[in-house]
């Protein structure tokens, strides 16, 4: 991770600045989290376990702060060569935080994975401060959250922690403001009004890729990969945006494209309707379906999409 302060900060130096690694094993609500501390949709959501696959910067800057949340895939263990991209990812940004964010799933007890994490941050031996989110507290009972909250402190004993709901917006205020207080005093790595890093076209790529989560189930929605070819600014109003969707068998193409293309459809309209509010113009998106035999197993396939292992 580069740390380099941004032009137009100066020599300003700001009480609380650094980096913060949201951590947490698949589906824990960490995309929520980190785009209800900024306020607007940064990190693509859906149900489905493992949706982050990239690093996702998620950049808060307020009063004499600027907070910059790295939004990281699920821990898990993985059986393919994308899962170990994913893992990794998550491994390397508890290296480089000041903060970390262990985000869990209260609706549930501790689970493996929630242990595989605790022992990946045991092992990391971060001097960086641990903040425990305990999410999703709306979904229990009155009754159930002592035990609950309990079981989980055992994960990170020396954790500050709070219980929250990312979807409600229910104790986000306060877990943002104990995670800043946890900040050292450093300068400003980015503009103010800039939210993330990502290109806005790998964001578009992301989106694609939510919509095709949101509306498929069974084996196709892991064995997706987006790729956007061509994004192109018509005029002052019209946005022109070619993309590949790419899947792993022949079946799963045809359940994307569906009866008479009306699946596909369906998620271009949607896509499209996020696309424009992100750009602030009308699109003409232009959707390709294409099967990429085993591409998570394939080292060289995972470079060309943009998964990158380091070894």
């Amino acid at each position: 991770m580069v740390r380099q302060p941004s032009a137009a900060s100066g020599a300003e130096t700001l009480a609380h600045s650094g980096y913060v690694a949201v951590i947490g094993r698949p589906n824990v609500g960490k995309s929520t989290l980190m785009n209800r501390f900024l306020g607007q949709k940064i990190a693509i959501v859906s149900p489905k376990p493992q949706t982050t696959r990239l690093r996702q910067l998620g950049i808060y800057t307020g009063p004499d702060t600027q907070a910059i949340f790295v939004d990281t895939p699920g821990i898990h263990q993985p059986r393919h060569k994308l899962g170990e991209f994913m893992v990794e990812v998550a491994v390397e940004a508890l290296r480089d935080a000041d903060v970390i964010l262990f985000v869990v799933d209260m609706s549930q007890p501790p689970n493996e994975e929630d242990q595989r994490v605790a022992a990946l941050l045991r092992e990391a031996k971060t001097p960086a401060p641990v903040v425990l989110a305990l999410n999703k507290i709306d979904r229990l009972s009155p009754d159930q959250i002592a035990p609950r909250v309990e079981a989980y402190r055992t994960l990170a004993p020396d954790a500050d922690w709070t219980t929250l709901s990312a979807t409600l917006g229910d104790g986000v205020d306060d877990l943002l403001k104990r995670v800043i207080d946890k900040l050292p005093a450093g300068p400003q790595f980015y503009p103010e009004d800039q939210l993330s890093d990502t290109a806005i076209r790998d964001i578009v790529g992301e989106i694609i890729r939510e919509k095709v989560l949101l509306n498929t189930e069974q084996e196709v929605p892991h064995a997706v990969a987006v790729e956007v070819q061509e994004f192109k600014e018509r005029s002052a109003t019209l946005t022109y945006i070619g993309a590949t969707i790419y899947v792993e068998r022949d079946s799963q193409k045809g359940i994307l494209i569906g009866k008479g293309g009306a699946m596909l459809k369906k998620i271009s309209s949607e896509a499209r309707a996020d696309i424009e509010a992100l750009v602030g113009t009308q699109v003409y998106l232009e959707l390709w379906v294409k099967v990429l035999k085993n591409w998570r197993h394939d080292e060289n396939l995972l470079r060309r999409l943009g998964y990158r292992l380091s070894k």
